[in-house]
């Protein structure tokens, strides 16, 4: 008989590996840069993401994942742009979207526009877009990728530790979480969407109400 050299084992271990790969790369698309990327234990598993029933949504909000009763969020702290903190609870009163987003991020890029068209349809003391920037280049280089995609509605609001994205329990970004004005999570949407969509503003104003 052959002696064993190890290969069986090893090649098991890949085998989960790639695996596990594939089952985290099918929830979405993560665009990220190696030494910019959120840390690996930022993500959460698929049982806690199905635990959510689905919305009654269809056509651009089709993915959005509703909770069936409005939940608690912590109550996480970042910055504004003079780089003052913010907490998610100065918010209560108004219905928020929260838009969590890095400069790596391919697909923030492409879904950022329709968030800023969002915010000059709908942005009042009853709503806002809140774009959280989960980014460690800083503050100048959320300011920058706004500009460039011409957002330039959209406060910026960044955390540059990222930990407020642990903190959500974030499989990746971006991620939109609906907040109604009482402060708790009616559903989030794991990957971009066309925000100023008719089917995202029909959501948006029934949390609203």
């Amino acid at each position: 008989m052959a002696a064993n050299d190890g290969r069986g084992p090893q090649r098991a271990l890949w085998i989960v590996a790639l695996s596990a790969l594939i089952g985290f790369a099918a929830v979405y698309v993560i665009g990220s840069h190696p030494d910019n990327a959120p840390p690996a234990d930022a993500t959460r598993s698929t049982k806690d993401a199905a635990s959510s029933s689905p919305a009654e949504t269809s056509g651009q909000m089709a993915a959005f994942v509703k909770k069936p009763a409005p939940a608690p969020l912590p109550d996480i702290t970042f910055q504004d742009a003079s780089g003052n903190d913010v907490t998610l609870s100065s918010f209560k009163g108004r219905t928020v979207l929260l838009n969590l987003w890095a400069t790596w991020c391919q697909p923030c890029r492409e879904e950022m526009p329709a968030l800023n068209r969002l915010q000059q349809a709908l942005g009042s003391d009853k709503f806002e877009v809140v774009a959280l920037s989960l980014d460690r280049q800083g503050l100048e280089a959320s300011r920058k990728f706004l500009d460039d995609v011409k957002a330039t509605g959209l406060k910026l609001y960044t955390d540059t530790t990222a930990k407020q994205g642990l903190a959500l329990k974030l499989v990746g970004m971006p991620t939109t979480i609906l907040i109604n004005k009482d402060g708790l999570e009616v559903g989030r949407l794991a990957g971009p969407a066309v925000w100023d969509s008719e089917d995202a503003k029909k959501l948006i104003e029934a949390a609203m109400n």
